[in-house]
């Protein structure tokens, strides 16, 4: 529970300001005990009226403020007061929590998840065989033609880019790969 041991005085920003740096330079567990004790009821409060159940709401002041011992550090009283960065971690981790809510469960029939399927011995020797053949049709290509056709199709790059790192005009490399690929289309169909 939240409920503090002692009684929370009214605190002022230099002393809330004060209490952060006790707890930033030296983990001063009394000073985090008088922030605890005087941001805990009202990070629930907030967190409540966000839509929070109040059992849930506890856990998430626990996680808020269990942030502040652990980044105290982080804490800028020029660029914001203790009760907005406090505040601000509270919002954040409230967001967190819808988005985990919302995050639909994976589907374990889902294709992307389920691995691909072994190949059965009889096809993986024919792939096997077909990628030997595919490699000596490439061979017998001549090499400016087996080149673009390695950059196009087996490291991926685009014609442009293929024109732009060979120095060749954009309509040569063009040409030169549909060319490639109507030898290899002939090649292989007499393999066949």
């Amino acid at each position: 529970m939240l409920e503090a041991n002692r009684a929370v005085p009214a605190q002022d920003d230099a002393t809330l300001v004060d209490l952060m740096a006790a707890v930033a330079a030296k983990r001063d567990r009394e000073a985090f005990g008088q922030l605890f004790d005087h941001f805990a009821p009202r990070v629930k409060g907030y967190i409540c009226r966000l839509g929070v159940e109040p059992a849930s709401a506890e856990d998430l002041v626990q996680d808020v403020m269990l942030t502040v011992w652990r980044r105290a550090e982080q804490f800028d009283p020029a660029k914001a007061g203790v009760a907005t960065w406090i505040f601000t971690i509270a919002r954040n981790r409230r967001i967190d929590v819808i988005r985990r809510e919302r995050r639909p469960e994976p589907d374990p029939n889902d294709p992307a998840l389920v691995p691909d399927r072994e190949l059965e011995a009889d096809a993986a020797l024919a792939q096997k065989q077909d990628g030997g053949r595919l490699r000596r049709a490439v061979a017998e290509l001549p090499d400016d033609q087996a080149q673009l056709l390695r950059l196009a199709y087996f490291e991926d790059k685009t014609q442009s880019v293929i024109a732009a790192e060979l120095n060749l005009p954009l309509g040569t490399v063009k040409s030169r790969i549909r060319l490639a690929m109507t030898k290899l289309r002939s090649q292989l169909a007499e393999l066949e």
